[in-house]
């Protein structure tokens, strides 16, 4: 699985503290926290028709990550919200398009790693693609990675930041595999996520998806969970191991990027019969139906 350039996309104006600039000329400062030391919190927006879904959980998500890491000042909702509004406005998108809110500790006035070199506020870039989602729903393959994730004693997940090298490395065992992604354990030997996603998994008409104890608690993840108390759908958080994810009956990823994306094997193993499961199938629609009727405007 690999994202292919949209030429619609050749003409991108880039918001950057709330410039506008062109794709080819937009640039954060060398001194910035971000290319200093990755030091900056993250979220990835969809938009749908007009509407950005659970945007203002996503927005919540962003402040707690910064506030986590100490941020002396973050913007408001209701700012970011109108530099979205403006960038969409900017770049003439209303739907099909994904959105990436980076938020930096900002510039600082020498190089180093020290926050009170940090005078000048936070850097809020809103970069918004035309982008469908990116997974194939006729099934992906999934690899496990040798790469683990940090527990929270280590680097608590909860935090959305934009230090990504524990899953480049995974991603780059996928890859080397031929698999679309690759499931990360954590330091006890479960089932964490995948390199981009959280992962579910179906086995006697259960849905199980494990703990949020080395991966985020994201937004689509936390939606399918609720659809399931919503409709009566049987729903486990556990601790969960390969053996488990290797005898499902059906195994699925979630994320913004790619919403309800079905598994169909992983590690070389077969994943129940191959295709996309029913139980996969309907929660999918049901996430569609909802992205169409609960969204925030923003166009």
């Amino acid at each position: 699985m690999l994202q292919t350039y949209d030429e619609r996309n050749a003409d991108l104006l880039v918001n950057i503290n709330g410039e506008l600039i062109h794709r080819d000329r937009a640039g954060v400062s060398p001194f910035d926290s971000l290319v200093q030391g990755g030091d900056g919190v993250w979220e990835g927006l969809r938009v749908y028709r007009g509407t950005i879904f659970r945007l203002r959980e996503h927005l919540e998500r962003l402040r707690h990550s910064a506030l986590a890491l100490a941020f002396e000042s973050v913007p408001s909702a209701d700012e970011i919200i109108e530099q979205i509004r403006r960038t969409l406005a900017a770049n003439g998108m209303t739907d099909g398009v994904h959105v990436r809110l980076t938020l930096s500790r900002g510039t600082k006035i020498t190089s180093g790693m020290d926050p009170r070199l940090n005078r000048a506020g936070p850097t809020l870039i809103v970069l918004a693609e035309h982008k469908a989602p990116v997974y194939d729903t006729g099934g992906l393959t999934l690899i496990t990675s040798s790469v683990r994730r940090f527990s929270p004693d280590t680097l608590d997940p909860r935090i959305h930041h934009n230090n990504l090298l524990p899953s480049i490395l995974a991603k780059i065992e996928a890859n080397a595999s031929g698999a679309d992604d690759a499931l990360m354990l954590d330091t006890r030997g479960f089932v964490a996520e995948t390199n981009a996603t959280h992962v579910f998994l179906v086995r006697g008409g259960v849905v199980m998806t494990p703990r949020a104890v080395a991966c985020p608690e994201g937004v689509t993840r936390a939606t399918v969970l609720e659809l399931c108390d919503d409709h009566e759908i049987p729903c486990e958080e556990r601790d969960l191991a390969l053996y488990d994810f290797y005898r499902a009956d059906e195994v699925f990823c979630t994320g913004t990027m790619g919403e309800l994306a079905p598994v169909v094997r992983i590690d070389g193993r077969v994943i129940g019969d191959g295709a996309p499961g029913p139980v996969t199938r309907e929660l999918s629609a049901m996430y569609r139906g909802l992205t169409e009727t609960a969204g925030d405007p923003v166009v």
